[in-house]
């Protein structure tokens, strides 16, 4: 098992996973207050640090794997796995709290499985499937729309701007636009 930076900093994004849906379940006495004077409890806002920091270690660690060379089969494995355990841990815990619809969810999830079958079938024939552009902007709007769904859309509510429901939408569409991407340029997998 090669355990270098980059590899180290992606099991600690899962470690910090449970971390997260543990502080986003259980409420704990008091509340802070935000932008705008926007009050939300002391879970939750520690909830989002949990989940903001864990989400930059993704950008960090592919980072430093990329710069110093250190990219292995473990990090190619780990760290996609990091981040659909993070989103989809979030999105699964969001629709207990009734803040996100339970069949946007069940689209990132089945595009997660799908791609995932079609990565490891074209694996099996010697061949790497790599994120495309649409894959980063749905995981980037993803991260945005789920931090902003969980502050109650801060600064934005002040002017009436739904950008968490916004920002929903788009991933929930870059969700379903990748997975067909992935497909359409991966067709050849499934002939032989």
């Amino acid at each position: 098992m090669d355990l270098n930076l980059p590899n180290k900093i992606t099991i600690f994004r899962i470690f910090l996973i449970p971390i997260f849906i543990i502080f986003l379940l259980y409420p704990l006495e008091g509340t802070i207050s935000i932008l705008y004077g926007r009050e939300i409890s002391y879970n939750i806002f520690i909830a989002v640090l949990i989940f903001s920091f864990a989400s930059i270690t993704d950008f960090i660690d592919g980072y430093i794997a990329r710069k110093y060379n250190l990219i292995t089969n473990m990090g190619k494995f780990l760290d996609p796995l990091a981040d659909k355990l993070l989103v989809g841990s979030a999105f699964i815990v969001m629709i207990e709290l009734n803040l996100i619809p339970s069949w946007m969810v069940v689209c990132v999830i089945a595009r997660e499985f799908a791609v995932t079958g079609l990565r490891m079938l074209a694996v099996e024939q010697g061949e790497v499937i790599a994120a495309g552009l649409l894959g980063k902007l749905k995981t980037i709007t993803q991260l945005v729309a789920i931090i902003l769904l969980l502050l109650g859309n801060p600064i934005f509510n002040k002017f009436n701007i739904q950008l968490d429901l916004i920002l929903l939408w788009i991933s929930t569409i870059l969700t379903i636009l990748s997975g067909l991407e992935y497909f359409k340029n991966s067709l050849h997998v499934f002939k032989n």
